[in-house]
């Protein structure tokens, strides 16, 4: 019940600020803004989000609404894999983030590992796409597409940053509590079985 809530919660929420966004006359923006507001205080009912946090999370886009890009790249050592401690939660995650605007999808992950792990990676190829809103068991706002790279480390070393307290690698078996919302362990025993790679920019 809570995930298609959540689902048809995020469907409204994109309609409406479609509707913002387009709409030249001045009681339908009041309407749509009215609605926002109505469905906002239901999304923080059933999260553990305030109506203020929801409020500047979701009204910041404008135009027609997407799900969202999200970054991570795989970097391997035989059979281990590399994961960033978050230094708030201290969870653990694949190196990554949003997408900048301005970026190719490889610039995109090769900065964000270098931000994260102090690490020069060659981005070797897409292994897969994730997207969030399948996971119904980990509701987040809003929807992600994950996308995923193979990496390979040329140079550089870590230094703890504002985002990532360590780095380490670890074996699927032993793997440490992991930030679910980023990585989960089906996904990271799925990207370990991936073989091939797809060339992007």
């Amino acid at each position: 019940m809570m995930s298609s809530l959540l689902t048809s919660q995020r469907a409204m929420l994109a309609l409406i600020q479609s509707g913002l966004a387009y709409t030249i006359d001045p009681f339908d923006q009041d309407r749509y803004q009215k609605l926002q507001t109505l469905l906002i205080q239901q999304m923080a009912t059933t999260s553990n989000l305030s109506v203020a946090t929801l409020t500047t999370m979701l009204t910041q886009d404008t135009g027609y609404v997407t799900p969202k890009l999200d970054v991570r790249g795989l970097i391997r050592h035989g059979n281990q894999l590399l994961l960033v401690q978050d230094i708030k939660t201290k969870l653990w995650a694949l190196p990554g983030g949003f997408a900048d605007v301005g970026y190719t999808p490889t610039e995109n992950v090769a900065r964000e590992v270098w931000e994260e792990t102090g690490r020069h990676v060659n981005v070797q190829g897409l292994l897969t796409i994730f997207d969030t809103a399948l996971r119904v068991d980990i509701p987040q706002p809003f929807q992600y597409y994950k996308l995923v790279f193979a990496c390979e480390i040329t140079d550089g070393h870590f230094e703890p940053n504002i985002e990532v307290a360590q780095t380490a690698y670890f074996t699927l078996d032993n793997l440490p509590p992991l930030s679910k919302n980023r990585t989960t362990e089906e996904q990271l025993h799925q990207l370990m079985g991936c073989a091939e790679v797809v060339k992007v920019d």
